[in-house]
């Protein structure tokens, strides 16, 4: 992600007309967290390792992309008469559909680049504390979630969206977090074609941001969250770790889509 930054930019100009105001903003964005259930941690496995664990997108340019191609699909004549509208579909081979596929790329070579810049940042910042101790890394683990990928299905090129889940194809390695007072896990793909070779994304709520808020308090947020140094203030209860599904059993449950390479516990958890 070090080069083909110009080549990247200069793409801006491709983009659907409905967000050309928005490419300043877009720069200025790059390198930046977000809110909702994005996260920057840093943990331990059971050996004792260091992990920083980071999960972003593309901003707020993905979601007006997204929005603004929904709202063209609904218009096509194929579908007019859809008993649910958010079944709108693009055809292969038409300009919407290309024009879709453009941005699509787009936004998410965006979100793989935002989240390396700022795994660059935080481990700048790791060397910079520690230093004059050498603090080496290795190599990162990169997925993509919630994306469109093309890939071969039964002996044919199809496109993937993996929603709310990601890549788990044999030797693949991927992250599966649980919340901000639980664990995560880094875990190996198995390949298994019955999910097409997909795996969680991570522990996935058990109920919606307001029903959190109006059921928990800053006091749950506290003690749900006690060893790790995060926020504990009224904003972020909505992420409690309650609103989420247990992480063990969700991991248990896709025991033939991925195995556990490791098992890791927050330390600190920076939410946007």
């Amino acid at each position: 992600m070090r080069a083909g930054w110009s080549a990247f930019w200069s793409r801006f100009g491709d983009l659907d007309p409905a967000v050309q105001q928005r490419e300043s903003k877009a720069h200025k964005q790059m390198g930046t967290l977000g809110g909702g259930n994005h996260f920057i941690e840093v943990c331990l496995d059971t050996e004792q390792h260091v992990w920083i664990l980071l999960h972003s997108g593309s901003r707020n340019i993905g979601k007006e992309l997204a929005e603004r191609h929904i709202a063209v699909a609904r218009t096509l004549p194929q579908n007019r008469d859809l008993p649910d509208r958010d079944l709108a579909v693009f055809l292969s081979g038409t300009p919407e559909m290309d024009a879709y596929r453009r941005d699509l790329t787009w936004a998410q070579e965006y979100a793989a680049r935002n989240r390396a810049v700022m795994l660059d940042l935080v481990c700048g910042a790791v060397r910079d504390e520690f230093e004059p101790l050498a603090v080496r890394f290795d190599e990162p683990i990169s997925c993509h979630h919630n994306y469109v990928s093309e890939e071969i299905v039964d002996g044919m090129p199809m496109l993937v969206t993996r929603k709310g889940a990601v890549r788990a194809g044999a030797g693949d390695l991927a992250l599966i977090p649980g919340s901000m007072g639980t664990r995560s896990y880094v875990v190996r793909g198995k390949g298994n074609p019955a999910s097409f070779q997909s795996a969680s994304h991570g522990a996935g709520r058990r109920m919606s941001r307001n029903a959190a808020k109006r059921q928990f308090t800053v006091a749950d947020l506290v003690a749900q969250t006690d060893g790790v140094e995060s926020r504990k203030d009224a904003g972020v209860i909505d992420e409690i770790p309650a609103a989420y599904k247990d992480i063990d059993a969700v991991i248990a449950a896709q025991s033939d889509l991925v195995d556990v390479v490791a098992t890791l516990r927050q330390v600190l958890c920076v939410k946007g």
